[in-house]
Formats: C-alpha cells, structure tokens, sequence
C-alpha cells in the first residue's frame, strides 16, 4: 500500500533527526544539491535516507527541506511552520567541511546552504503548545541502563564520525544511531536499545498528537520494548504519517478513526514512565519564503 511506505519515510526522517547545541554558522567549501529517490526499487521499495559526515565528507540522502532544516536549525518537526511542500520533495545532499571547520558545524553549514540554494528566509517566534511532559511515574523509572558501546575509528571518519542511517518499508523501519543504539519498528513492536531520554522523546512524538518534552532527569542511556496490538501498530503507523505531514487517502484515515493511544500510555507506565499533559511555549521557526527549486549547483 502506497501511504505505508509513505508513513515510513515520514517516521524515518524524524526519528533520525534530533536536537543540538547552536553554534557560529560557517559555510561549506563546495557543497552540491540534487533530487533524490527516496524509495529504493532494487531493495525491494525499501526508504533509505541517511546522514552521513565521514571525515570532511558530508552526505545526506532522501531528506525533505523539512528535514533538511530540522537538521540545520536543531529543532523538532512541530517547531517548523510553513507550506505543506516542504515535507514532500527529497533531496541529496554532498558535500566537503571547509579546512579548520569542526563536525559539530555542519549543521550551521547546512543553514547556509538552504538559505543560499532554497532562498529560504525565516523568523523565530515563541508559541504555546499543548505538550505532553514525559516524567518518572510515581514507583519511579524501571528501564533498563544499557551503556553505547566503545566509540571506536572507523574506516573513514575517525572516532566520533557522524553515521546516522534509517531504512525502512512495509514491514517496518529501523533507525541506527551508531555505537549500538538504534530505534525500530515494525512486527507490532517499538523496540529501542541504548537510547538517551532526549532520543525517547523523539520517538514518542513521532505517535502521539502533541510535542514531547522531556522532564525524566534521565541522564544515561537506555532500553525499552512496547508491544502493540496488530490494530494498534497500525494506527500509529499511519498516525505517525499524518503528524510529519505525509498527505494520505481518505481511506488511511478511516482506519484511525476511534483509535487511542491507551496501550502505547501503559506500555510506558510499565516502564515507569509517565505522559503528563501540560501547555508551554515553545519557539518555532516560521518559513517567510523558500523556493522548491534550489538553485543549480
């Protein structure tokens, strides 16, 4: 079914993109942009998209502008307001660290190359959102401690090279994180393995109709497994889909009509976790202008 790839490829954007520190905003030395094929016909229809920074190699493949921006101004998916043709159109990105930069400037890098090839002009405001805090249930939290494996050199990047890869189809999608964490779900399962409190939230979002924010004190790294009901799965395939703005049928909709997300809240109070609804303000990034053709490289 066509809107399940498209559910995924939305899911696996998200999930792959989280939050980070600012910085100065410097550009790239060369950088190219050019349409992507988001859904591989070879691996069966497989999603691949990634991020990818192997040395002052930099690669982002199957991203959105949406995405992209995500990426760029280290923000959620709800804090970014603009046209719906953001989250459609995908986009390979390559391109090399200018000499002296560091890793943890490209995505200022990348602000500057949107606002260079998309003419992207935006403004930040602050805006109240209704938000679910995620905090410790009242026994306290029962996941699993599971320190990320040794950070070793690779072939290519070095230690502390960025290799974020998410893959996905009709059966599932999977998420790798690097140095063992990764995020999956599929076979009625969310499964997650050596994730930090900031990478749960994320994950959470990606199922729930409000922003997630994180309130555990949650400092290290954990596991957790939610069991699903095949219906329940469903619906959060789809409404996940519906929440990264993947246009879908009516026919998709229908299916979540009446649904709840009553087993995915116990799932997490098992856990020892908690969602406390809450209103907060939050800034957000409104788009101005951007064009959907970037210019030629």
């Amino acid at each position: 079914m066509r809107f399940v790839t498209s559910a995924l490829l939305g899911i696996c954007s998200i999930a792959m993109l989280s939050a980070q520190s600012p910085a100065a905003r410097p550009e790239f030395e060369v950088a190219s942009v050019k349409a992507a094929e988001a859904v591989d016909p070879v691996n069966g229809g497989q999603v691949r998209i990634g991020v990818q920074v192997d040395g002052a190699q930099v690669h982002m493949s199957g991203l959105s502008l949406s995405d992209l921006m995500r990426y760029a101004y280290r923000v959620k998916q709800f804090q970014i307001i603009g046209p719906d043709w953001i989250t459609s159109e995908r986009w390979n990105v390559h391109a090399t660290i200018s000499a002296g930069m560091k890793r943890d400037q490209v995505p200022d890098m990348v602000q500057s190359l949107l606002q260079e090839r998309f003419q992207l002009k935006t403004h930040r405001e602050q805006k109240e959102f209704p938000v679910y805090a995620l905090v410790p249930a009242k026994n306290g939290v029962k996941l699993k401690e599971s320190p990320l494996e040794e950070d070793t050199p690779d072939a290519g990047g070095g230690r502390g090279a960025t290799n974020v890869q998410a893959t996905g189809g009709r059966q599932g999608f999977n998420v790798q994180f690097g140095r063992g964490a990764y995020f999956t779900f599929g076979n009625n399962k969310i499964e997650a393995r050596k994730i930090t409190a900031t990478q749960l939230v994320d994950m959470i979002s990606r199922f729930v109709e409000r922003p997630v924010v994180d309130q555990t004190g949650l400092t290290g790294t954990y596991d957790i497994s939610i069991e699903l009901t095949p219906e329940d799965y469903t619906a959060l395939l789809i409404r996940s889909a519906v929440y990264a703005g993947v246009q879908l049928p009516p026919e998709a909709l229908r299916m979540i009509q009446g649904a709840s997300d009553e087993q995915l809240f116990k799932q997490l109070q098992t856990a020892g976790l908690k969602l406390e609804p809450k209103k907060a303000p939050i800034e957000v990034i409104m788009i101005d202008s951007a064009s959907k053709t970037p210019i030629q490289n």
